[in-house]
This record gives C-alpha cells, sequence and structure tokens, in this order.
C-alpha cells in the first residue's frame, strides 16, 4: 500500500511539474520547457566550439561578409537577447545545402547553400528560419521531450555541463541528421519555423515573396529525391510553398529595408 501511495504522489508531483513548464510556442502550440535560457545557452555555446573544430571554416572576406551583412540585419531587429551578449557567425566550407542556428546566438552556414539561395532575400529566408527554431525554443522542447521519456539523461547532463562534448547534445539541437543520430526537429517545428521566419525576414526588410521562391530552389536541388511527406520529419517543398503562400497576407508591413549584402 505504502509503495502504491508513493507511485501515485510521484506520478501526480511530475504531473505538476510538467503542467507549469507548459507554455505556448509563437505560433500558439503548446510546448513543455524544463531547461532555462542559460541551460540552453551553454548547451548551444559548447556544441558550437566542437563543430568549428570538426568543419572548415570559410575565410573567403566576401562571402563572410556577405552572410554576416543578411544575418546581422536580422538578428539587430530581434533587440538584447536575455542569455547571451552578441550572435556568432560562421560559414563553413561544405558542399551541404544547409544552415543551423544554436541557442546562445550561434549561426552556421554552409557554402553549398549559396549555390541554392541564389539572392540575398532567399539566404535570409533559411537564416530565418533557423533563428527561428532559436526563438521558439525548439531545442529546449526537444531536450525536454529526451528528458522526461528518460532517453540520454545523463548525457544531456554532461552536454550542459560543458564538461564533455556528447552528440545526444548535438541531436538534442536538431543537428541530429548531420552528426549520424537521426533526431532532426519534428514536422510541427519545422513548418513553426517556416511561418516565424518568414515574419522574422520580412520584419528584417527582406523580400518574403522570395522564401516561395527559395523552397522552388529546394525543389529543383532535390531532383525530386525528397522522402514522402509522411515518412519524413520535414514538410515536403509543396507543403512548405503553400504555407508560405498563405501566411503572406498575415505579414505587416516593415519599416526597415534590407542593405545591399550581396557580395
Amino acid at each position: 500500500m505504502m509503495k502504491h501511495s508513493l507511485s501515485k504522489l510521484s506520478l501526480i508531483s511530475s504531473s505538476l511539474l510538467l503542467a507549469a513548464c507548459v507554455t505556448s510556442s509563437p505560433t500558439g502550440r503548446n510546448q513543455v520547457l524544463l531547461f532555462d535560457g542559460s541551460e540552453m545557452a551553454t548547451l548551444g555555446a559548447n556544441s558550437f566550439e566542437e563543430i568549428k573544430k570538426q568543419e572548415t571554416i570559410n575565410q573567403d572576406p566576401a562571402v563572410n561578409a556577405y552572410v554576416q551583412c543578411v544575418s546581422k540585419q536580422i538578428t539587430d531587429t530581434l533587440g538584447e537577447q536575455p542569455d547571451f551578449d552578441e550572435w556568432e557567425v560562421v560559414v563553413f566550407d561544405s558542399d551541404q545545402v544547409n544552415a543551423f542556428a544554436l541557442p546562445g546566438g550561434k549561426i552556421g552556414v554552409y557554402t553549398g547553400l549559396l549555390s541554392v539561395a541564389k539572392t540575398q532575400d532567399q539566404l535570409a529566408t533559411v537564416i530565418g528560419h533557423e533563428i527561428a527554431h532559436v526563438q521558439a525554443n525548439h531545442s529546449n522542447e526537444r531536450l525536454s521531450s529526451s528528458q522526461i521519456t528518460g532517453y540520454g539523461t545523463s548525457a544531456i547532463g554532461v552536454a550542459v555541463s560543458g564538461s564533455e562534448y556528447s552528440e545526444i547534445g548535438l541531436a538534442a539541437l536538431g543537428l541530429g541528421v548531420q552528426y549520424g543520430i537521426t533526431m532532426p526537429y519534428g514536422r510541427a517545428q519545422e513548418s513553426e519555423a517556416d511561418i516565424v521566419g518568414l515574419h522574422l525576414m520580412s520584419e528584417a526588410g527582406f523580400d518574403p515573396l522570395q522564401s516561395v521562391e527559395l523552397w522552388k530552389n529546394m525543389a529543383i536541388a532535390s531532383g525530386g529525391a525528397e522522402p514522402m511527406e509522411f515518412l519524413s520529419t520535414h514538410p515536403s517543398n509543396t507543403t512548405r510553398i503553400n504555407d508560405l503562400q498563405s501566411e503572406l497576407k498575415n505579414l505587416k508591413q516593415s519599416n526597415l529595408q534590407a542593405p545591399n549584402c550581396s557580395a
């Protein structure tokens, strides 16, 4: 009887804790967030340092100035951040058509993306999308989900403490596909980042119509090789285009005009 009562009390306590940690995402979706911003910023900074050791950092001044210009135009609209002082942007030499952003203000862009994001507005679409993952606490959400299910609890603690690099830490930040752990962001998070990112790039003065063109380019670059949508955690290119076109009517007119960032 005592054991049963203790188990029931533990379940009630856990339920109350989870209820206290439920919040709303920027689009109104319920999230459970168990970690504070400083913990996520530490994990992001530690992971970014490891990525910089493993990847080749691009040294082309023109390419770096271009990516920095587009990124800064977006991050400047966000104002001061509570858990870090400034955004760090690094360009990596790679054929990957990809970019990422981590808690703690870390942004990575692979040069392969620049052949598909053909204009600064299209690059702003991707960078806005990746920053949206951070602003919407998607890494915290994924890490919290892993904690709740008991997956990788000890390794996550090590990754947050910074005492040892952990692939689970990278996976929790949505970098799993690149590093051999199949734990990418979920489809709901990807769709949310599309919408939030669209608003971010538009508010920064970039042309939101180019978001649709970007995903058309992505569809061409994939050569029709993307998996069927129900087998993928990412929305299909067609779904993304349709969702972005629907959201365009909800954008507010920006008071900013993006600079000419072209290299």
